[in-house]
């Protein structure tokens, strides 16, 4: 398609053309602003080089500025019925591939193995995305958990979110997204973007956040795994010391958590919101030494 897609006369067309309407169970929000689209590639900065996984394309208006960017752009889309649209859109583009998958519970490094391993493109893809808000921290904190091999992300998410992710310890926002992103990541706000350009429109701003993942994490830590699960306990239940929150998160005896803290250096009346990514890689290894299996709940409680 040579025209923009994100304007409201080309939308429009799309959506009665295919018979589609946003779902409001999916988050679906289409921008019809083509300044903001091409503000959110440039943050991408990506090239010919460069290998893209756009999650939740909608009716691809970003998906064709990446295209026109990037060397390859593979969107992973979980609404069936985009998918053929998407695929008509895009047909005379050899360089953008629509895969029907849900990028929560997809095999993403599987999804992009022919193209990494094509040779034709540099190390580390790239993931970019107007991130509905409902699967913001899961998608988020499954790319800092798992390593799928990304070397940037730049999402749209809602501007709280993405003032948690820049949060410090001991302010409202901190949680166990803000040290995730951190300890993965060096994180910065590159623009906000207002209601105004989505139909329908949204009732909060938006924020695009770019993460450049660091070489080496700022803190050591011997189990990964045991550290997110540490942080993960220790937000589960905000409002209890750290004793409380990782016994019951950790499914520990307290004893146990008691002297993980004192071998930590870290006082078993402190809150988790009071802690640094260094206080917290320091409690992983010490529960580690104390043969923690570290698991805790599900995604929700990473706030």
């Amino acid at each position: 398609m040579n025209k923009k897609i994100a304007t409201p006369s080309t939308t429009l067309e799309i959506m009665n053309k295919h018979g589609i309407s946003a779902k409001k169970s999916l988050g679906q929000n289409f921008i019809i602003e083509p300044h903001i689209i091409e503000r959110i590639a440039a943050a991408a900065d990506c090239d010919k080089q460069d290998l893209v996984l756009e999650i939740g394309p909608g009716l691809g208006s970003l998906t064709q500025a990446l295209g026109e960017a990037a060397g390859q752009v593979v969107s992973v889309e979980i609404d069936r019925t985009l998918i053929d649209p998407l695929r008509e859109t895009f047909a005379e583009q050899d360089n953008i591939e629509i895969i029907h998958a849900d990028a929560l519970t997809a095999d993403i490094p599987g999804l992009l193995a022919p193209w990494q391993q094509s040779g034709r493109f540099r190390p580390g893809f790239m993931a970019v995305a107007n991130l509905p808000y409902y699967i913001t921290t899961p998608i988020i904190m499954r790319f800092l958990e798992q390593d799928h091999g990304w070397r940037r992300m730049v999402f749209m998410v809602q501007k709280e979110m993405a003032d948690r992710m820049q949060a410090a310890p001991g302010t409202r926002d901190y949680g166990a997204l803000s040290l995730a992103v951190q300890y993965r990541a060096s994180a910065r706000i590159a623009f906000i973007v207002p209601p105004s350009v989505f139909i329908p429109r949204p009732k909060v701003a938006s924020a695009v956040i770019v993460l450049e993942r660091l070489e080496q994490p700022p803190a050591a830590v011997r189990d990964e795994q045991q550290l997110f699960a540490v942080i993960r306990a220790g937000f589960g239940q905000r409002r209890k010391t750290l004793l409380n929150s990782l016994a019951s998160g950790l499914a520990l005896p307290k004893e146990q958590i008691t002297a993980a803290l004192a071998a930590a250096g870290i006082e078993a009346n402190r809150r988790a919101e009071t802690l640094t990514i260094g206080e917290f890689a320091r409690l992983a290894d010490a529960l580690t030494n104390t043969g923690s299996a570290g698991t805790t709940p599900g995604e929700d409680n990473a706030k």
